[in-house]
């Protein structure tokens, strides 16, 4: 037998309402109640209220039934996914969301069930956007699904770099001018190794510094007074990164996007060019001999050339081009004897310049005037020599390049000076002027012959100023002087300074 309760109120001890029936209007619970279904229960013909419930679970590669009032975390990290949608009923409501942030890599295809329709066409669309979520509420057979809810805020926290370094005297420290930042400096060859990189792509492109090697200076053979041009700076390439930012130079290639490194998690080898071998003079070597040119520097896809060695007056044995050329060199007998060019190969910005020309100047009837030419510098050309007073004056090496990448503005990769020499008619050398070395490491440029015409000549140790080391600054120019008195000796000019590689990273 079935029972029946007639009643239109239903009240608790208290003499609140539970259930309240009002022309025709049922009421559950009173005002500041909770309705809660027991675990395990479900209810019909509520509908929804334009949201779902999220499955915690994420959903990972393949191809997999949604259900209507169901979110879903989708996976994409190990593969696309495809997703089915279920058969359309007005009001269903499914949401999709990218759990990895990976969607703009490895997509996700959402398939309308048979000839239900996603925005009024009959097929399946892609979701291809890094962090987004989205929402699809099936209205009618005409529009079918409809995404009225998408969201494309990839609301996330920010992981960094983690690195390490190797390599004798490398080294990874703090910047001293931000504590977010690390400053891996490599002296010598060694690895940069990124164990990890950050979810945010922009801090994984890095700043840097790339120099090579500078070219060493010629020396002047015994037979005759003369000068030999400074060596050119090693190959100067820099990136100033949004990420890790720093006083950059004025060669900053971060604009150009072949310039940048975005690095990966792996190890990236490091090479550090050294710098030019300086020429032998004599006795040491019978024939005069140009500067060598500086050994590349690499990291990753950025090579920075070597600079070029000083030139001499013989043939074939002018000045060398590289990443910064060397200044000519010259003799008694000598015309203009060009620099040789600087960003070689070329890069844009440039990674170099020109050495300085020499030339000779009769300043007659007693004197003949000798002066090489600067080697070229990352920022300026080589200065050509030219006469002071009655003697010869050497080029001044180009101008290096500065940056703050390590926290503080430090120059690199100066021109070495050219050497200078005169001698007058009776064949007595005179005093000659070297050029000063580039600021940025550039070597000085020998000083000469005699401080006057009946002086003692100066030994055969004097050389020509060395390149800084760990600057890629260019070797000072060597001399020679002789006169029918005393021998004749071929000065030898100074060695490149070796390169440097920095690399700057935001690592919190």
């Amino acid at each position: 037998m079935t029972s029946t309760i007639k009643v239109n109120n239903i009240q608790n001890q208290c003499g609140q309402n539970i259930i309240n029936e009002n022309s025709n209007t049922i009421t559950l619970g009173a005002s500041g109640d909770t309705i809660a279904l027991a675990s395990g229960a479900s209810q019909t013909g509520f509908g929804r209220t334009g949201t779902v419930d999220w499955n915690t679970t994420p959903k990972t590669t393949g191809t997999f039934s949604a259900v209507s009032g169901d979110g879903f975390f989708l996976n994409t990290s190990g593969g696309v996914i495809t997703a089915n949608l279920p058969a359309g009923v007005a009001g269903a409501i499914v949401s999709f969301a990218d759990y990895a942030g990976t969607w703009q890599t490895n997509n996700v295809t959402v398939t309308p069930n048979g000839t239900d329709k996603i925005g009024s066409v009959n097929t399946s669309v892609t979701l291809d956007t890094e962090g987004q979520s989205v929402t699809f509420i099936f209205v009618d057979s005409t529009q079918g699904w409809i995404n009225t809810m998408d969201s494309t805020s990839n609301v996330r926290g920010v992981s960094f770099i983690c690195a390490s370094v190797s390599g004798a005297c490398n080294t990874l420290v703090t910047a001293p001018c931000c504590a977010n930042t690390k400053i891996a400096t490599f002296t010598g060859p060694g690895n940069f190794t990124v164990n990890s990189i950050s979810n945010l792509t922009a801090n994984n492109v890095v700043s840097h510094v790339v120099i090579a090697g500078g070219g060493g200076s010629g020396s002047k053979s015994s037979g005759g007074t003369g000068g030999v041009g400074g060596g050119g700076a090693g190959g100067y390439r820099e990136v100033n990164s949004p990420s890790a930012p720093f006083s950059a130079s004025p060669l900053d290639g971060y604009p150009t996007p072949g310039n940048r490194i975005t690095v990966t998690a792996q190890g990236y080898p490091i090479v550090v060019g050294g710098g030019g071998t300086a020429g032998q003079g004599y006795p040491d070597s019978p024939n005069a001999t140009v500067g060598g040119t500086g050994g590349v520097s690499t990291f990753d896809s950025i090579t920075s050339a070597g600079g070029g060695g000083g030139g001499i007056y013989c043939v074939g044995r002018g000045a060398v081009a590289g990443g910064s050329g060397g200044g000519g060199g010259n003799g008694s007998s000598a015309p203009l004897i060009p620099g040789a060019a600087g960003n070689t190969p070329p890069t844009s910005p440039a990674q170099g310049s020109t050495g300085g020309n020499a030339n000779r100047e009769f300043n007659g009837p007693s004197f003949y005037q000798m002066f090489a030419g600067g080697g070229g510098g990352a920022t300026g050309v080589g200065a050509n020599g030219g006469p002071n007073s009655d003697s010869g004056q050497g080029g001044a090496g180009g101008a290096g390049a500065t940056s703050s990448i390590t926290g503080s503005p430090v120059a690199r990769a100066g021109g070495g000076g050219g050497a200078g020499a005169g001698v007058n008619c009776a064949g007595n050398p005179i005093a000659g002027y070297g050029g000063a070395g580039g600021a940025g490491g550039g070597g000085g440029g020998q000083t000469t012959g005699r401080t006057g015409p009946n002086s003692v000549p100066w030994g055969p140790t004097t050389t020509g100023g060395a390149g800084t080391i760990n600057t890629g600054g260019g070797g000072g120019g060597g001399g020679a002087l002789g006169d029918a008195v005393t021998p004749e000796f071929g000065r030898p000019g100074g060695g490149g300074g070796s390169g440097i590689v920095k690399i700057r990273y935001k690592f919190q």
